[in-house]
């Protein structure tokens, strides 16, 4: 029987735990420093047995998933050298960053373990075990990241668990995930957060900023409301990659500039097409780093009764809603209603059906 510790069973342990529980040759050990967690992992059946014990889940795990924020990842791993943890034993982290906690496995002593750095490549909006799904890694990237003196063995061993996941693993260097992930993911973060302060700065003097950044505008700087916590932990640990980052968008915002400034219309529509061209050649229906929008607009006569009738319909074709929000609604004026879903097949299950029952639904 194969014994899987994992420390911090919310949205993305509860998830691995739930993908692990699957197969009757694996045991899932959750662990929690409060029993009120502990409590809830067994009552969800999430795990096979729980603990409030560091040293019981993990003396006896042959895989340890340290799946706490970035923060705490540290000090979970001098937790762990000082246990007696099994000969061969893999322990893996699912943060965003992981040069930094490379370096740290790498200064502690582990005996004949292992440490082998790992990045699901998704999330949800929805936090907590109450969120976790067996289906939350299916067709997103699992990134690992194994030291060079790691034996081939010992990374395919890991490999041959996550398949359980169904998602798409990939294997590369610790920096260069820091370097990639940092711009795809570390980036955007940043810029979301600075764009919705400026407009909050505009606003303190006139309202209208708030008042119409709705719809877009919203949509696009989504991201900026990340939990502020999460987000110091990861910044902190990817410094030099961020501050490298910083410099070169700085640049490319002075450039746009200068264009800007020189009247030169052919530079902006080559900056354009340039974007357009990359992005549209980005794999549309594989997860992200950054949780995609499923979400479609349908237009609605202003009649007692539709937005429940609609609403009705997907429960009637078992197609679950996340959201649902009136965007126009006026006497004499059809409205539209912004439906959102948890994923691309509810999505285009939605659109299908509304559209089959005379429904005008458009992205």
């Amino acid at each position: 029987m194969i014994k899987v510790a994992i420390f911090g069973v919310g949205l993305i342990g509860g998830s691995l735990a739930l993908c692990f529980k699957n197969d009757p040759n694996i045991h899932v050990i959750g662990y929690s420093n409060r029993q009120s967690s502990i409590e809830k992992y067994l009552q969800r059946g999430v795990v096979h047995s729980a603990t409030t014990s560091l040293k019981e889940a993990a003396e006896q795990a042959d895989f340890i998933f340290l799946c706490v924020p970035v923060g705490l990842l540290e000090e979970y791993m001098i937790e762990l050298s000082k246990c007696e943890l099994k000969s061969g034993c893999i322990i893996t982290d699912v943060g965003s960053t992981k040069a930094a906690v490379a370096k740290r496995a790498n200064q502690l002593a582990f005996a004949d373990a292992y440490f082998i750095g790992g990045h699901p490549m998704a999330g949800s909006e929805r936090s907590g075990v109450e969120a976790a799904s067996s289906h939350l890694y299916e067709n997103a990237y699992y990134i690992l990241t194994p030291d060079k003196q790691t034996p081939a063995l010992v990374v395919e061993r890991l490999k041959q668990l996550l398949t359980l996941t169904k998602a798409n693993i990939v294997v590369m260097d610790a920096d260069e995930h820091d370097e990639v992930v940092g711009a795809i993911s570390h980036l955007p973060h940043m810029i979301a957060v600075a764009l919705v302060n400026q407009i909050r700065q505009y606003n303190e003097n006139n309202e209208l900023y708030e008042m119409l950044a709705a719809g877009g505008f919203r949509d696009i700087t989504r991201i900026a409301s990340s939990d502020p916590i999460v987000w110091r932990d990861i910044l902190l640990h990817n410094k030099e990659v961020v501050l490298r980052l910083l410099h070169d968008w700085s640049k490319q915002m002075t450039d746009f500039a200068s264009i800007l400034q020189n009247d030169d219309g052919k530079a902006i529509i080559a900056a354009f097409e340039q974007a357009g061209q990359f992005r549209s050649k980005m794999p549309e229906r594989r997860k992200g780093i950054i949780q995609s929008i499923y979400d479609c607009y349908v237009d609605v006569p202003d009649h007692p009764g539709i937005i429940g009738n609609i609403a009705g319909e997907l429960g009637k074709q078992r197609i679950n809603l996340s959201n649902i929000q009136i965007i126009e609604s006026r006497e004499d004026i059809p409205g539209v209603l912004r439906l959102s879903f948890h994923d691309q097949l509810s999505l285009d299950q939605a659109m299908e059906h509304l559209q089959s029952i005379g429904y005008a639904v458009h992205m």
